[in-house]
């Protein structure tokens, strides 16, 4: 297999609180969609691919990876559509819930993405990087960078981590992410050399069904059953029933009914209860975990297309 048929699995943070250390580099967290790209210069042909595996690059017509990089290479970097200047979860939703080829060229216009490359795995001059540290891997990767309208390096500062979290928040940037400068590249692995600091509480959990909706929302979903899984297992941490748009609703109502189930995965006292296969997860933000590990408060923020259920772990949860 070729280096760019290859299936790659993104190298992942763990979560911790604000800190400054030498031993660190530190950059904005995008929080778009992960997705790395393979740009084969030679035969003119591109790939992207999200955390799922799958091929999204047709979906992001605007991102002109050909005019990036002096040489053929494998990129590691996030997707983000923005609203005036801050990242847009429901924009970006858009562009990841569309697979019509006319309404793609329509929505690139409206709503175009951006590419912010943060790491490189692989260069035609240099073969397989992962092993490299970070600081090795940064400089390859600005020697090979050109200028593009809708892609750019992500910039990163050293030692000073608890200053560029304070600029973040208040830009209304969700947080920063510290990679440790010693760091290579674990392919597939979540590492203490990536921790990610974030404003809010959230946690992508699974949706393995919904309640039924009254009133306005009658005849569709009231609110998501979420999980977590533990082992084999699935855990129950509550139910969602915020932060959704009427046509969201309307969209995804339709998505449930394809995969529902009558297989329980847990009981739950309420009325109105239907099951699904595990297919979706969620980003869900909260205020805290209650002893019965049930999420306070939680409100829907999006959809994550690009991430799988198996990832979505009860030791996740703070």
């Amino acid at each position: 297999m070729s280096w760019f048929e290859e299936r790659i699995s993104p190298m992942l943070a763990v979560r911790g609180k604000p800190f400054s250390s030498p031993e660190y580099i530190y950059e904005i967290k995008w929080d778009g969609t992960r997705a790395i790209a393979f740009v084969d210069l030679k035969n003119e042909r591109i790939r992207i691919q999200n955390r799922r595996l799958m091929e999204i690059a047709y979906r992001y017509p605007e991102l002109d990876l050909l005019d990036f990089v002096k040489e053929s290479a494998i990129l590691d970097g996030e997707i983000v559509v923005f609203e005036e200047k801050l990242p847009s979860f429901y924009l970006l939703q858009k562009r990841e819930h569309v697979d019509s080829k006319l309404k793609i060229g329509i929505l690139s216009k409206m709503y175009p993405a951006n590419y912010f490359v943060f790491d490189v795995l692989y260069t035609e001059s240099l073969g397989w990087l992962t092993s490299e540290k970070i600081e090795k891997r940064k400089e390859i990767l600005s020697r090979i960078a050109l200028n593009s309208k809708r892609i750019a390096l992500t910039d990163f500062i050293e030692e000073r981590g608890e200053d560029l979290y304070e600029k973040a928040v208040k830009l209304g940037i969700e947080g920063i992410i510290a990679k440790k400068k010693e760091s290579p590249y674990l392919i597939g692995k979540r590492s203490k050399f990536w921790i990610k600091m974030k404003k809010r509480k959230t946690i992508d959990c699974i949706i393995v069904g919904w309640l039924e909706g009254e009133g306005k929302r009658e005849g569709f979903f009231g609110s998501l059953i979420l999980a977590l899984k533990s082992g084999d297992s699935y855990v129950h941490v509550g139910q969602v029933g915020t932060g959704f748009t009427s046509e969201f609703i309307e969209w995804f109502y339709k998505k449930l009914l394809e995969i529902e189930t009558n297989q329980p995965f847990f009981e739950i006292r309420a009325k109105g209860v239907h099951w699904c296969k595990p297919v979706y997860v969620c980003e869900v933000e909260y205020l805290e975990v209650t002893s019965d590990l049930k999420l306070r408060a939680p409100v829907f923020v999006r959809l994550r297309n690009d991430k799988s259920p198996d990832e979505s772990l009860l030791q996740e949860l703070e």
